[in-house]
């Protein structure tokens, strides 16, 4: 350690008098930076690594300051082809419904009164009735996300008591979601049935005893079993079901309002179609298939959601007043016939006839010395919807492949990361990629922006 090397160190009065520009607000936040900074120097001058002068290690904090202190959340080119891309932040909402929504809420709002009578009101009105209109259930209520909507109504529909579950349908989704820690976390009882491969309508039957609360469907929706197999079919376990005098739940995961199948988007299981079959409960997500804000939905029997509201839990996977008036707008918007508010499944119908116009358009305008520095062509590609929809299924598309003599592909895979318009496409064999499945038309003046910048 050298002595001198710590005397570099500024102090944080010395860094904060260098800032004049007043679009810093939190001051707390700030000196919070500063201190971290100061702190990794002093390491530095420890260790006798430090190589940096007074002012060089100030204007190094500046720096790191002026990063840190605008949004972390920001506006992203998804160039991946992946329309439900988890890490983006799954469905995209278009700017038509934000801005309703954004107007609607920009003050106090009836979240909890009800405006007719001056009493306090509840915040699943707003949504409930839109959501049985829509699905054909009774009832319906909407909490925080798809994973709260499960836990929630199996503890309340069979806490202390066994779910019938086929082993076929066990389970995981992203983040390590289990369907037999779910029932084990709502305080139920797990009683698996079947094979994985093959379940029978008796496998079933023989499970049933006195303390069974529960048969739960569960759709893999984000995988594939094929070949010698079998699945017992919602009907046949709802009229099992009446027999024994048991609730069954389905839980969708996805959740498909709509048949689109006409439209290129394959058709996996319509949340009507499952609720008109006599499911009891159904749960599935709204920002998924439906295009939706991120929560979870639950739909079926009135006598059974009016139980599942009251349940303590409920509160505390309640969605707030955004998350309700996004998933509202979403709902009133979505039509059969036109599906453009909805940006989601627009771009899930975009053709690739569509983006191979839009592709060629934009690499029209890219200057020719970069398209032939970093051999820039269009290429037809097959995406997946991602966030474990629709398995199996691919979506034809058209990308920018990029064999670039000059940056490797991780090397271009970070530049376009950290661009001023940030752009995350996906490295193949050796090239990279910019696929315009997922590309939101409005945002291709950015898309050359960065490219330019990136390749230039």
């Amino acid at each position: 350690m050298k002595k001198k090397d710590l005397l570099k160190l500024p102090s944080v009065s010395e860094v904060l008098l260098e800032i004049n520009d007043n679009k810093y607000h939190n001051d707390k936040y700030i000196k919070y930076i500063i201190k971290d900074e100061i702190a990794a120097f002093r390491s530095q001058a420890k260790q006798g690594s430090l190589q940096l002068d007074r002012n060089q290690i100030i204007q190094s904090i500046l720096l790191k300051i002026a990063k840190l202190s605008t949004a972390s959340i920001k506006p992203v080119i998804n160039a991946t082809g992946i329309i439900l891309h988890t890490g983006l932040g799954r469905a995209p909402v278009g700017k038509k419904i934000i801005s309703k929504v954004s107007k609607r809420l920009s003050g106090y709002v009836n979240l909890e009164l009800n405006l007719e009578t001056g009493k306090r009101g509840q915040r699943q009105e707003h949504i409930s009735a839109l959501i049985s209109s829509i699905t054909g259930a009774e009832d319906a209520m909407v909490v925080n996300n798809n994973a709260a909507a499960v836990l929630l109504s199996l503890n309340e529909l069979a806490e202390g008591k066994d779910v019938i579950v086929s082993r076929g349908q066990l389970v995981e989704i992203g983040g390590s979601f289990r369907i037999p820690d779910m029932i084990t976390k709502s305080g139920c009882k797990l009683v698996e049935v079947g094979t994985t491969n093959r379940t029978h309508i008796s496998d079933y039957e023989k499970a049933i005893s006195s303390n069974t609360g529960l048969i739960l469907w569960v759709h893999t929706s984000n995988y594939i079993i094929s070949g010698f197999t079998k699945q017992v079919k919602i009907d046949e376990l709802v009229e099992l079901g009446r027999k024994k005098r048991i609730p069954v739940m389905s839980d969708l995961g996805c959740g498909e309002i709509l048949d689109l199948s006409n439209k290129g988007i394959p058709t996996n299981m319509i949340v009507h179609d499952v609720i008109k079959s006599g499911s009891s409960i159904t749960t599935f997500s709204g920002d998924k298939l439906l295009g939706g804000p991120q929560c979870g939905i639950i739909a079926g029997k009135r006598s059974l959601i009016k139980r599942i509201k009251v349940n303590p839990i409920a509160r505390t996977v309640r969605s707030d007043k955004w998350t309700i008036s996004l998933l509202e707008e979403t709902l009133r918007s979505l039509r059969m016939d036109s599906i453009n508010d909805n940006l989601t499944l627009s771009l899930m119908v975009t053709t690739r006839k569509e983006l191979e116009k839009r592709a060629n358009k934009l690499l029209s305008v890219i200057p020719t010395k970069l398209r032939s520095n970093h051999n820039i062509s269009i290429q037809e590609t097959f995406v997946e919807a991602g966030s474990g929809t629709l398995p199996g299924a691919t979506f034809d598309s058209i990308a920018f492949k990029i064999s670039s003599k000059k940056y490797t592909p991780a090397k271009l895979s970070d530049k376009f990361r950290n661009a001023q318009n940030p752009v995350v496409g996906y490295i193949k064999g050796n090239n990279y990629y910019i696929d315009f499945k997922s590309i939101i038309s409005s945002q291709e003046k950015l898309l050359l922006s960065s490219i330019v910048e990136v390749l230039g």
